[in-house]
């Protein structure tokens, strides 16, 4: 607990410094310039009697539909063998990508398979959400992991169903963008905030001496190519992104219940608030024990529970908070009363149901 308040008492050194500068670049995207996520289902081959059993139909239903193209026709229902794998593959296409670019590819186990160690995944192609076919995927698996023993005795280390193969597929759709066309360029702020869009463009107009940039809304910012001046879009977007400007960052407070973790902003401030932490402690306990023979129960025992409650209430301990309080003082408060991670959670979220915490929370 001391450590972690500590940690959170050093982060509170930050409220002395509410401004910084950032270059355009660590704080917007360029609209249109992604990345897209790929998909495809394929089966890896060559595996060590570690892929799918039978109770895994649609592996071997694969199985025979990749021979048949192949000019071998088999039965599915006679079909047994464990050097397959049924897997999706997944991979994410890059801005600009064009017929040739080579992709890192990962592959899942999507049955019952025990590893794709030293597997090879067969040719499959890679669709987008559009279900157009972008790439294509195909090599031998690496896998960051084992899985050994036997009769009960196994040793696993890592995920042995999943693996990558770096560069393994290639990109068969062109989906560059052809930024010469472009009459207008948006950047994306990747938080939103209308001081912060504001402050975008009006460096990027004192840096061109003309307003071609216009504030759209609390995220995007909207450049005029055409008044930039600038002979190509590359070097305008260039230009642009090296320019810096003064964050202010938002006052915010991050809890999670799962770990008891809290971090917080330097600029966290506190409104008068009083806070009282009590522990209340109920203890029932029931022994059992035997009632001797009645007359009436010819010579027979019973057995009877006897229940105790008892209560325990710690005094209560106090904290009090004056106008502007910092993250420091709280720390320090909560230090006092030998609140743990937890308590601290549970303290922060009555804070800010009571209008005393003026930052913005946020359960993870």
């Amino acid at each position: 607990m001391v450590a972690a308040l500590s940690i959170l008492l050093a982060a509170s050194g930050l409220a002395l410094e509410t401004k910084r500068e950032v270059l355009i670049r660590d704080l917007a995207d360029i609209e249109g310039v992604r990345d897209n996520s790929l998909v495809g289902y394929g089966i890896v081959v060559g595996l060590h009697g570690t892929g799918d059993r039978q109770q895994t139909y649609f592996t071997i239903q694969t199985l025979a539909n990749a021979m048949q193209r192949m000019g071998v026709k088999i039965d599915p229902t006679i079909v047994r063998v464990a050097n397959v794998a049924a897997v999706f593959v997944t991979a994410s296409l890059p801005p600009f990508a064009r017929p040739g670019t080579r992709l890192d590819v990962t592959v899942a186990s999507v049955g019952d398979a025990k590893s794709l160690e030293g597997g090879v995944l067969l040719l499959t192609s890679l669709h987008g959400p559009d279900g157009q076919v972008y790439a294509d995927a195909q090599g031998s698996l690496t896998v960051g992991g084992y899985s050994v023993g036997g009769n009960g005795n196994l040793k696993t280390v890592n995920h042995t169903t999943v693996g990558r193969i770096p560069e393994g597929g290639i990109v068969e759709r062109d989906t560059s963008v052809d930024l010469s066309r472009l009459s207008t360029v948006s950047f994306i702020l990747r938080t939103q905030d209308f001081t912060a869009a504001t402050d975008v463009a009006n460096v990027i107009n004192e840096n061109f001496n003309q307003t071609i940039a216009t504030v759209i809304d609390s995220r995007r910012i909207a450049i005029n190519v055409a008044h930039s001046g600038v002979a190509s879009v590359p070097e305008l977007i260039t230009r642009i992104q090296n320019l810096s400007i003064l964050v202010h960052p938002p006052a915010k407070v991050v809890l999670s219940e799962r770990t008891g973790t809290i971090v917080m902003g330097g600029d966290v401030r506190l409104s008068p608030v009083s806070i009282l932490h009590g522990n209340l402690t109920i203890e029932v306990s029931t022994t059992f024990y035997t009632s001797q023979p009645y007359p009436e129960s010819n010579g027979r025992t019973t057995t009877v529970p006897d229940t105790q409650v008892t209560a325990d209430a710690a005094a209560a301990r106090s904290i009090h908070l004056g106008e502007g309080a910092t993250v420091k003082e709280l720390i320090n408060g909560l230090h006092a009363i030998n609140a743990s991670a937890y308590d601290i959670v549970s303290i922060l979220q009555a804070i800010k149901a009571a209008g005393g915490l003026e930052a913005d929370l946020e359960v993870i």
